[in-house]
């Protein structure tokens, strides 16, 4: 089927690409995907919650605890946890992202999933590779770090944790959707500071040169629902953020954008203790555009913290 949302954003940017988009992506899985698969130890998803929000979060294993066990389907033998936003996913639209941040691999993969006990199983709809555009390289350790128990934090606006987090972040993973297209979950990178907290709840990123697919700037078109994730790539924390996303086709000054997205934050989950894995920063990707600082009144609206209810950058195709 073809995407009404890619389609407009493509006529917008000036892609005259035919049936460019997800509806080139086939649904079964090559043999070197799943071999990739198999290699993993993490996961990201993108899903509606319990609460009818869109999350994105990230499931972690040892290597071969996701699995292609046909062509089509793919058996993960994890779950969201008890404090994670989707701890209680039990079917539905998914988006899934395999990415490897030793070499910049990474591969996406859309359809249902079914929840049975502690597994999940994934009929896909969508498969496909992305370049290595963005991602920064991580080694893991081969030790998971001795567990700690999980704590949950919420609030309805950024607080100053947050806002340090985000914009020290380098990477982060978003989840949308489309109505009766299915959900996505793609990557963004970029250097530090290339995302700007404007406010205590809004954020702005720039938008890269990428493959002109724009999935997930199609999704938004029609559906301006969106999940966000940044992971604490160190200390095995996660910051889940959901909200709406908009698309400001005028990119300013912004180096290397190609227009920018605003998000409106609705909701903030901060989980300590979310995964064993820890990771080790090697260098950042060559494709980084600078970043420029963000301007002082924009930082000083920002600053303020404030705990209020405790309560078509995708990459070319390999």
């Amino acid at each position: 089927m073809r995407h009404a949302g890619e389609l407009a954003v493509q006529r917008r940017a000036g892609v005259r690409a035919g049936t460019w988009g997800s509806a080139s992506a086939r649904p079964e899985i090559p043999a070197a995907a799943a071999a990739f698969l198999a290699r993993q130890r993490m996961l990201l998803i993108g899903a509606e919650g319990r609460d009818g929000r869109l999350w994105a979060s990230a499931l972690t294993g040892a290597a071969g605890f996701a699995e292609a066990v046909d062509e089509r389907t793919i058996v993960i033998e994890a779950v969201p946890g008890e404090h994670d936003p989707l701890a209680g996913l039990t079917g539905g639209e998914i988006g899934m992202l395999a990415i490897e941040p030793a070499t910049r691999r990474r591969m996406r993969v859309n359809g249902t999933v079914r929840r049975d006990g502690g597994r999940l199983t994934v009929r896909t709809e969508q498969t496909y590779a992305n370049c290595p555009k963005y991602i920064q390289t991580r080694d893991v350790s081969d030790e998971p770090a001795a567990a700690s128990p999980a704590a949950a934090s919420a609030a309805r606006t950024l607080t100053g944790e947050h806002r340090a987090w985000i914009e020290s972040a380098d990477t982060f993973f978003v989840a949308t959707r489309a109505p009766d297209l299915g959900a996505d979950l793609s990557h963004r990178g970029g250097n530090p500071g290339f995302v700007r907290v404007a406010g205590r709840r809004r954020l702005v990123w720039p938008d890269y040169a990428g493959n002109s697919m724009y999935m997930t700037l199609g999704n938004l078109e029609l559906d301006e629902s969106c999940g966000l994730l940044f992971l604490g790539w160190e200390s095995g924390e996660a910051l889940h953020l959901t909200g709406r996303a908009r698309v400001d086709w005028d990119p300013g000054d912004v180096p290397g954008a190609q227009r920018l997205v605003e998000f409106e934050v609705d909701r903030a989950v901060h989980v300590r203790g979310a995964s064993p894995l820890r990771w080790t920063l090697d260098g950042y990707s060559r494709f980084n555009p600078p970043v420029r600082p963000a301007p002082a009144e924009a930082g000083a609206g920002a600053a303020e913290s404030g705990r209020d209810g405790q309560d078509g950058q995708e990459g070319e195709p390999r």
